[in-house]
């Protein structure tokens, strides 16, 4: 196949002449337009046209350690608000690096948008320094793969995959770089943003909502996704305790219903503890928004399976990719225009339906009472830990956190408030807690950020403490030390008791390593010590620095 690009220079004009730009700066002019507040990179070699156009953006550039630690922050980004994040990594090793994160927005409906620079057109199909087949990488697992071949197109191809990374369900797009294109001068062109559609509920929505209200006695709505804004989660709050319904929050998306809500009953997903699995059996109404009863939620397709069953689901996506169980009604609709048309529903009160979420509010309240702040005698444990944080704590207080036991501490306990309230991987991924504390503190600068992390999942990019360093992110790191990675011992516990095999660790210091990255590092073995270390390590982040308690725990112990 032959390839035909400009010859090196031919569409060069006078870089003074205002009226053109090169496409690397395009891309960069049409990302600030669109109101994209950071950009995520590693930088490459093949796209130094964009990283200079960056230079004189408004785009705060955020130089990370590495391609999977960027990618996450993006992700993490495209969490906390209405745009994708952005990323920005080179070809070949870089790209392959960054794909973690493409997985995580894939399965968490997250809007990000990756840049990966490209050999240059002429090198093409010749196994070139780098060279990969970027489309056959990245197609079966994001939204659209783009390639900038014409250098006339970059604004439109930035605003197009923003749409793309926004529209209907959001997720990944990949958008490719040719290092020859970028740096083709074009004429300045404005592309503005492209209006998403948000959907809603027609009166044949309304109507069958209300009618599957009016006969149910248990109804329960379960929130999850993160295609929220505080406004509409507050909305759904109030509306949902005016009216005495029970809302459950999906695994590792609480927040949308405030952790002291009346309403509030707990979480939904792995392990979740009984009484909210019992939960979707026993409701007689069903009604899933920003989320689906997908494979997390039913435990392995096993709860709410029966065909019988009365599922509403509130989903942009008309295909319901992930959904399993019956389905009694479809809203197309994002959570907010859902909410705003849910406010318009004035229903009688109900008192089976009050009955029925005090009984459950009252076992969640009971699951997330803390245990005493008392040191106990020995070993340090995430028990007292958790139980001298907790009361320290902003009203706004904000965790991370990314896959291990550790994880269940966080959902038992950290009082979500507010929307957003929790950062986490709903696809289990490993690593996610330190670049998704950083993209919080660097968005948050006034909340309090924290990060629950396992020895294991900790390492896996805890390099980025030196991109918080760097930016001055200060979030409050705690890591879990039990020297093993814990959930799979777990599972190796059921299947193959007492044969221990590929899960054990030797760590290294972990409170040093803070030290070595500019924070303050704590390390705690004992009970005793934690309420020192717990008041030291906030102090810090409340001055000038992230902090770090290492927590060295005993083997086998668990949230619940």
């Amino acid at each position: 196949m032959t390839i035909t690009a400009p010859a090196p220079g031919a569409a060069l004009s006078a870089p003074d002449d205002p009226t053109q730009e090169s496409a690397g700066h395009a891309i960069v002019r049409v990302l600030e337009e669109h109101g994209i507040p950071r950009a995520y990179v590693v930088p490459g070699e093949s796209f130094l046209e964009v990283l200079d156009g960056l230079a004189d953006s408004t785009i705060d550039t955020v130089v990370c350690r590495h391609e999977g630690g960027a990618a996450y922050m993006a992700e993490a980004e495209g969490k906390l608000g209405d745009l994708p994040g952005v990323v920005m990594v080179t070809r070949g090793p870089g790209a392959a690096n960054a794909l973690v994160a493409l997985h995580t927005a894939w399965q968490d409906s997250t809007p990000l948008v990756l840049f990966v620079g490209l050999i240059p057109m002429a090198h093409r199909d010749r196994e070139a320094f780098q060279e990969f087949d970027i489309r056959s990488w990245f197609d079966s697992g994001v939204k659209r793969v783009m390639v900038l071949d014409s250098a006339e197109r970059a604004a439109e191809t930035v605003a197009e995959a923003i749409f793309a990374a926004r529209s209907g369900r959001p997720g990944p797009v990949v958008v490719g770089l040719p290092e020859d294109v970028l740096r083709h001068r074009v004429a300045r062109t404005a592309h503005p943003p492209l209006p998403i559609a948000t959907g809603g509920m027609s009166h044949h929505d309304l109507r069958a909502l209300r009618d599957a209200l009016h006969h149910a006695r248990k109804p329960l709505f379960v929130t999850g996704g993160n295609d929220w804004s505080a406004e509409s989660a507050r909305a759904l709050t109030g509306w949902l305790e005016r009216q005495g319904i029970a809302a459950a929050a999906e695994w590792r998306t609480e927040g949308v219903v405030g952790f002291d809500s009346p309403s509030y009953v707990g979480p939904i997903g792995y392990g979740r503890p009984r009484a909210t699995f019992d939960l979707l059996e026993e409701t007689d109404l069903l009604v899933f928004i920003g989320t689906l009863p997908g494979d997390v939620v039913t435990d392995g397709y096993i709860v709410r399976q029966g065909w019988g069953k009365k599922n509403f689901l509130v989903s942009m996506d008309p295909s319901l990719r992930g959904r399993s169980g019956a389905i009694t009604h479809h809203v197309v609709s994002k959570p907010g225009p859902f909410v705003r048309d849910l406010l318009t529903l004035d229903l009688e009160p109900n008192i089976e339906w009050a009955a029925w979420t005090a009984r459950m509010r009252a076992q969640q309240t009971t699951f997330a009472a803390l245990p005493g702040a008392a040191p106990r005698s020995g070993g340090a444990t995430m028990d007292t830990l958790m139980a001298n944080l907790v009361p320290l704590l902003d009203q706004d207080a904000l965790v991370t956190f990314g896959a291990g036991e550790h994880t269940n501490w966080a959902h038992r306990y950290f009082p979500t408030r507010t929307f957003p309230s929790m950062l986490s991987s709903g696809n289990g991924s490993m690593g996610y807690s330190v670049p998704a504390a950083v993209t919080a503190s660097l968005r948050f600068p006034g909340r309090q950020i924290v990060t629950i992390a396992g020895d294991g999942e900790f390492l896996m990019n805890g390099q980025e403490l030196a991109t918080a360093h760097q930016y001055g992110a200060r979030p409050l790191v705690v890591v879990m030390d039990n020297q093993e990675y814990g959930t799979i011992r777990t599972h190796q516990e059921r299947h193959h008791p007492g044969r221990v095999s590929g899960t054990q660790l030797v760590n290294p210091d972990f409170a040093g390593l803070a030290e070595a990255f500019g924070g303050l590092g704590v390390r705690v073995e004992l009970d005793e010590e934690i309420p020192a270390a717990v008041s030291a390590a906030l102090a810090a982040t409340r001055t000038d620095r992230f902090a770090l308690i290492h927590l060295v725990v005993a083997q086998r112990v668990q949230a619940y």
